[in-house]
């Protein structure tokens, strides 16, 4: 018998938690998760676990990093932000369904590697720089889509500000990593949010400027 290669079991096991969007499960089995997780995880990348990464950061769990893009029901136009780079595995995944990614990471080493990452391997769309992601990139606001991977205790306003109308806004709330929720808004023309939560989850919090 054939064993089923590791990115189809972990498609399968996406599908069977819930995830649906086909681009997402494509887009989670053509990204090589072992070249964004340090070499010593390398053997666990299709696993669906949380890996660290050093430096106190970890490269999120494929079930979270799918059902935060999938939340985002991106478009074939759809111009995203992501907030927190990290290893640049969230941004990979998203670049391979919206054709523009601008990615903010607050820790050089982390911003210095994950570009280089990313350059390597081709995710050319993807824009990264060092930065406080509280702050957004006003410059190349709006967005259709924003998505934060660190956890601040409130939304910051900037990133409201730069969203789009109609624009979709996934972001971890909570001080305490074992009372946080991921939470989905989606801005109204008033400049207002709706929301909802979608799952209980575990983040670092969100340094820098955050509130």
């Amino acid at each position: 018998m054939i064993e089923e290669p590791a990115a189809e079991r972990l498609v399968r096991h996406l599908a069977h938690r819930g995830i649906r969007d086909p681009r997402v499960l494509a887009a989670i089995r053509d990204v090589p998760r072992q070249a964004f997780v340090p070499g010593n995880c390398a053997r666990d990348a299709w696993l669906d676990e949380a890996l660290p990464l050093g430096s106190g950061q970890t490269v999120s769990q494929p079930y979270v990093v799918a059902l935060m893009t999938e939340a985002l029901e991106l478009e074939a136009s759809s111009k995203v932000l992501e907030v927190g780079t990290g290893s640049g595995y969230q941004a990979a995944v998203i670049s391979r369904i919206a054709p523009q990614v601008f990615t903010i990471e607050i820790l050089p080493v982390l911003a210095e590697s994950a570009c280089e990452r990313l350059a390597r391997l081709g995710y050319c769309t993807v824009r990264c720089r060092q930065g406080d992601g509280a702050e957004g990139w006003p410059e190349e606001a709006p967005f259709e889509a924003i998505v934060v991977t660190a956890a601040p205790k409130r939304v910051p306003q900037a990133l409201v500000d730069q969203l789009a109308v109609g624009g979709r806004l996934c972001v971890p709330v909570g001080e305490d990593p074992s009372d946080q929720r991921l939470l989905l808004f989606v801005k109204r023309p008033d400049g207002g949010l709706d929301g909802h939560a979608l799952a209980p989850v575990r983040f670092v919090p969100m340094t820098g400027a955050a509130p």
